[in-house]
């Protein structure tokens, strides 16, 4: 048997913080019509953090980045 929304949303709520998010995410992806391409996204940002956090990315300075952009733009 099904359990009404009300009962759900309360359950919910009085989960704790990470939990909440985790699920808030897991609904509002459910609502894309692109869910798929949503968590391959999700997916691929994950791993990229877990890159930097385990050092292994390599990492380039923000003025580095815009200093290339503007010279590849003839800037």
């Amino acid at each position: 048997m099904a359990l009404p929304a009300e009962q759900i949303e309360a359950e919910a709520l009085s989960l704790p913080l990470r939990e909440r998010a985790r699920l808030a995410e897991a609904l509002i992806a459910s609502l894309d019509e692109d869910a798929e391409i949503e968590r391959a996204w999700a997916e691929e940002i994950a791993r990229r953090v877990k890159e930097v956090e385990d050092g292994s990315a390599e990492l380039v300075p923000a003025e580095e980045v815009f200093r290339d952009i503007q010279a590849r733009l003839g800037k």
